[in-house]
Order: structure tokens, then C-alpha cells, then sequence
């Protein structure tokens, strides 16, 4: 790049994206080629668009599209939180490192669709797009392509903390113990006769409540995990429930 020189800095929450060099300030001297959009210029230096709410120049917000003149001074901003995705009903799609996180969306009712198998960054987006599912993912290279519907870059390699910042972040509706954690699907009452197939001797015996998915058949029921999926939910609900 050889064309006008400006300068970029970026709010603390967006450093974590930058060169180790540039982190601690979180500001850049750039010079660009005078035809890029400000939107390219951000995502050369590693911050996905996904992640950048506000681009304010001189004082004025501006759209990503703006062709940085020579001497502009640039501020980048998260994403403003709760952040409202337009269109369809807010539903989601993870990637393949994202296992454990899909499985307490599930479970508190969010409508998940998780890959379990590595079927391609082009294969993913497509199906954000097709589906209108918010990508979540910590492959900036996935949260670059332009076919995404929407994105969002998942902070931590923590479960726990995963889903606190993805339901801080999206303020999803909350309907524990309704989506079946294993397929997505959804969950219905049903009988000990029209499960008992799943079912071993010590289960039988012991418990009368169930559930199963209306898509794999799969049967639930309150066993020795209940109490931890149980915390899980009540610990959502009192932080992110309406």
C-alpha cells in the first residue's frame, strides 16, 4: 500500500485481535492504496468485521464502506451490546471445536445447529446463509467470508464462559429442557412404554418422567447429571432470563 496515510485505533475489547506488537496501544499508523474500504483495512489487521460496531473518522460514524482519505484519524468499536441480529428468528450455528457450548445452548432451548465433523469453512458459511444462522467460531479466516448471514466470534476456550458472553452478547429467549441436546431437535413428553427400548433395568425401576426428541427419538430423563445440567440452567435464567 503507498497511498494516503491515516491513523486506527482500536477499543480495548478489539486489541485481542491485533499483532502482539500493537496490542497494548491498540493504534496504528496505516497507509493505505487510496481504493480499499475501511472495512478492508480493519480486517488486515486481524479484526473481523463481525467484531466492529461504530467506525468513527474525525468525529463522524462512518459506514465500513468509506474510502479512508490521507490524515483521517479512525476509532473502531465493538459491537453494542445486546446485539440485534435483523431478519429470521435468532438461531445459531457452530463449528466443529464448539461441541460443548452447542449442547447447554440446547439446553436451555436455544435453537442450535452444531457440525460435528470438519465440513469446510465454504460449506459453513454456506449454510449460515441459507439457514440465516449467526455463525459462531474462533476461525477469524471462517468470520471473514462474505456469504456468512451473520457472525460472532466466540472469546474463550472456556465453556462456562462461552456461554455467558454468547448470551450477553445475543440475549437469546431462554426455554430450558425443550431442545434435545443431542440432534437440536425438539422434546415432548412421553411414557416409560414408548421409551423403554432406551431404557436398562436400574432406569426402569427407577424413574417415571420422560422425554424424548421428535427428531431422533432420543429419551431423557432426571439421571445422575440432572443436578449439573439443573445449575447450569438456573444460573442462565437468573443472569440472562426475561
Amino acid at each position: 500500500m503507498n497511498g494516503p496515510g491515516i491513523h486506527v485505533e482500536f477499543a480495548p475489547e478489539l486489541r485481542i485481535f491485533l499483532p502482539n506488537g500493537r496490542r497494548e496501544g491498540g493504534a496504528a499508523q496505516v497507509t493505505t492504496d487510496g481504493v480499499s474500504t475501511l472495512g478492508h483495512v480493519v480486517e488486515s489487521l486481524g479484526v473481523p468485521l463481525t467484531e466492529v460496531g461504530a467506525v468513527v473518522v474525525d468525529g463522524r460514524e462512518v459506514p465500513v464502506s468509506h474510502i479512508p482519505a490521507a490524515g483521517e484519524s479512525v476509532s473502531v468499536r465493538p459491537v453494542a451490546r445486546p446485539q440485534r441480529v435483523p431478519g429470521a428468528p435468532l438461531r445459531f450455528l457452530l463449528d466443529v471445536h464448539l461441541g460443548t457450548l452447542a449442547r447447554r445452548m440446547r439446553l436451555l432451548g436455544v435453537d442450535t445447529a452444531y457440525e460435528s465433523t470438519d465440513i469446510g469453512d465454504p460449506a459453513l458459511a454456506a449454510r449460515s446463509a441459507a439457514e440465516q444462522r449467526v455463525m459462531l467460531s474462533r476461525d477469524r479466516g471462517l468470520l471473514r467470508r462474505r456469504e456468512l448471514w451473520a457472525g460472532a466470534f466466540v472469546y474463550s476456550t472456556r465453556p462456562d464462559d462461552q456461554l455467558r458472553d454468547i448470551l450477553e452478547r445475543f440475549r437469546p429467549e431462554l426455554r430450558p429442557w425443550t431442545r434435545c441436546t443431542a440432534c437440536n431437535g425438539l422434546l415432548k413428553e412421553a411414557t416409560k412404554d414408548e421409551v423403554a427400548d432406551q431404557l436398562e433395568g436400574g432406569t426402569q425401576r427407577s424413574y417415571d418422567v420422560f422425554a424424548q426428541c421428535t427428531r431422533c427419538k432420543r429419551a431423557y430423563w432426571k439421571g445422575a447429571h440432572h443436578e449439573q445440567l439443573v445449575a447450569i440452567v438456573e444460573r442462565a435464567l437468573a443472569d440472562y432470563g426475561s
